[in-house]
């Protein structure tokens, strides 16, 4: 049991319920952000004094301002208007509030819990970390953004794999407990590195997630927008392996998109590969859990392959991240449900 007093299982869950909810419209904010090129539009990081968005015509004038001084507008937006600016700095603003608003409701909840003893102490250390998780990821945005205020027109697309992969363990770790909470467990995190079979799935999704992060940072979904092949190839013509290092150059926007549908097509066969496994060992195994996993994932290919052809069209790429939200959390659910 994770609480002292089971009478206040009903509180515990809210809050981590309430958490996931707002993490998982920050992951969806924070993808519309990037596909707006709206991450660079606020230069400056205002802990408390950026609670406020501008409110009069002169603080709107010291905002653009500050943005006309980026490569970014100089490069691609030399003649947007301060009414278009207004659009892509409320997509960043909304991000940051919903940042201070996921801290907020983190740790004052934390500290109640703290102070009137209603987590056992040995558990507390478990959001506490996860607590430390959410500062360090505000200071990994910040560290993103820095890198677009440079000589760049975007953010490196390495620090946003990392603050996006961290988003989805820090919601990951919020949803293993919830689950702990509403079914009167305390299941850890061996289970995932018990069943190897799992444990390689997990690590095929979450490279996955990086390289969907390194196809959105690059914009390399506007690039050989066919399907299944690459303009009639099955890997890009453009690219050549002359040694190894060709390999790893994921700065090449060709290899980014090229290792993002391997990926899928690898993710997609283990799984299926994992159900065939359960259903010849015992069918009474294959749980609805995994039935869920493999139906979003179906999904999830259907909707990456209408956004490449589509040419990374908004809404199809805004689904494409919200269906990868769902695709990790049923995939936990389904860890989860797995006897160690």
């Amino acid at each position: 049991m994770i609480l002292n007093n089971p009478i206040h299982k009903k509180y515990l869950e809210l809050w981590l319920k309430t958490l996931i909810i707002l993490i998982f419209f920050m992951i969806l904010v924070g993808g519309l952000t990037r596909l707006t090129d709206s991450g660079l539009s606020i230069t400056k990081w205002e802990l408390f004094s950026g609670i406020l968005p501008p409110l009069n015509n002169e603080q709107w004038d010291k905002y653009f301002l500050l943005y006309k001084n980026t490569t970014q507008f100089a490069v691609l937006n030399p003649s947007m208007t301060i009414g278009e600016f207004k659009i892509i700095f409320y997509w960043e603003y909304f991000h940051r509030v919903l940042g201070r608003v996921i801290g907020i409701v983190y740790l004052l909840p934390l500290l109640y819990f703290t102070i009137s003893k209603k987590i056992k102490k040995n558990y507390l250390l478990n959001f506490y970390f996860i607590f430390f998780l959410i500062l360090f990821q505000g200071l990994i945005g910040w560290y993103m953004v820095v890198s677009g205020l440079t000589n760049e027109v975007t953010v490196s697309h390495y620090r946003l794999s990392i603050h996006l992969i961290t988003a989805f363990f820090i919601m990951g770790l919020l949803y293993w407990n919830y689950l702990n909470i509403i079914l009167d467990k305390n299941k850890t995190f061996k289970v995932f590195y018990k069943n190897k079979i799992l444990f390689f799935l997990f690590v095929l999704i979450v490279l996955q997630i990086i390289f969907g992060a390194f196809v959105s940072g690059l914009d390399a979904g506007q690039i050989y927008n066919t399907w299944p092949l690459m303009n009639n190839n099955f890997y890009p013509d453009d690219i050549m392996f002359k040694s190894f290092n060709d390999f790893l150059n994921f700065n090449d926007r060709s290899l980014v998109q090229f290792y993002h549908r391997l990926l899928a097509y690898i993710v997609f066969l283990s799984s299926l590969t994992y159900g065939i496994f359960i259903f010849k060992k015992n069918k009474q195994l294959l749980s609805k859990y995994y039935l869920t996993f493999l139906l979003i994932l179906l999904t999830q290919a259907l909707i990456g392959i209408f956004t490449l052809i589509s040419g990374v069209n908004i809404y199809f790429a805004s689904a494409h991240q919200l269906i990868g939200i769902l695709l990790f959390l049923s995939f936990i659910r389904v860890v989860y449900s797995h006897n160690t």
